[in-house]
């Protein structure tokens, strides 16, 4: 057996197919990067989008028109035949025979009784007595309880005496129903300041009856005349 031309014959395999590997990685990436440059090719030009209208059906037809409606004539009257009038034939003439007779003589007069007289009239009953007067329900004003007021004298500002200062005071008071003071107002004024509040203060210390109106008891005002003097 020769051994050398083994070795020769399975180097050229060997050299064959390397070369067929070679041919084929370099058909392989010839392939590969022409196919990717002609995808990012691809990918590179412009997308264009197109919107596409819906196409609207056409609207419905209008329904036909409705046939109008007939018209409803009255139907005519039932005949009613004229009724029959008869006309009745006017009635004789009513007849007066005028008979003529002598009167009857005269009967005698004979006057007739006289009339009975009329009796009385009777006497009208005495008139009732008038009722005597309702008195009208009591009203008067409010009213000071005098005797429980102080001394007027305690009240008599002492710089009042002093300056010789004297007047008269005309206060106007409200008392309510449970008799108590509401309000006091200075109608009349002394002229001295100081003898109307001691005045005022003087109308505080007393009680009150509260007015009347028609006999109920009411809220109502009266006055109170405050003489200062020095004797």
């Amino acid at each position: 057996m020769d051994f050398s031309e083994r070795d020769s014959s399975t180097n050229r395999r060997a050299t064959g197919l390397v070369i067929a590997v070679v041919v084929h990685i370099a058909i392989g990436y010839a392939l590969v990067s022409g196919l990717a440059r002609k995808v990012v090719e691809v990918i590179k030009q412009p997308l264009e989008t197109k919107i596409i209208e819906e196409v609207k059906p056409p609207p419905p037809k209008p329904p036909p028109p409705l046939p109008p409606p007939p018209k409803m004539t009255a139907p005519p009257p039932p005949f009613v035949p004229p009724p029959e009038i008869q006309i009745a034939a006017p009635p004789p003439p009513n007849v007066i025979s005028a008979v003529t007779t002598k009167p009857p003589p005269p009967a005698p007069f004979v006057p007739a009784p006289p009339a009975p007289p009329a009796p009385p009239a009777p006497t009208p009953p005495a008139p009732k007595p008038a009722p005597a007067p309702v008195a009208p329900p009591p009203s008067y004003p409010a009213s000071i309880d005098s005797k429980t007021c102080s001394n007027s004298d305690e009240f008599y500002p002492r710089q009042s005496r002093q300056l010789n200062e004297t007047g008269t005071v005309i206060l106007r008071f409200v008392v309510e129903v449970n008799g108590s003071l509401s309000s006091v107002d200075i109608e009349k004024s002394s002229g001295y300041r100081r003898l109307d509040q001691a005045a005022r203060k003087l109308l505080e210390t007393c009680k009150f009856k509260p007015g009347m109106v028609n006999g109920k008891l009411e809220k109502s005002s009266s006055t109170l005349e405050v003489v200062w003097k020095l004797d």
